[in-house]
């Protein structure tokens, strides 16, 4: 797969996640990409791994988003 069709499939799911009601609750880092861990209602769990860089930025620019509306 393209490095462009795999950032469009990690952006979708990402997407998905956010519109199923989860929220960015912990990020690792690692040489391989990025472990997302989404939560939703305090317990349950989802796991992305996230490899492409523009996947990176782009949830990284949701997450600031996020939390400067809970700041506002």
């Amino acid at each position: 797969m393209s490095d462009y069709k795999e950032y469009l499939s990690e952006r979708e799911q990402i997407d998905l996640m956010f519109e199923k009601g989860y929220f960015i609750k912990n990020v690792q880092e690692n040489l391989s990409g990025a472990i997302v861990t989404f939560e939703k209602n305090g317990s349950e769990t989802e796991t992305l791994h996230i490899k492409t860089a523009d996947a990176r930025k782009y949830f990284s620019n949701l997450l600031l988003a996020t939390s400067k509306r809970l700041i506002l």
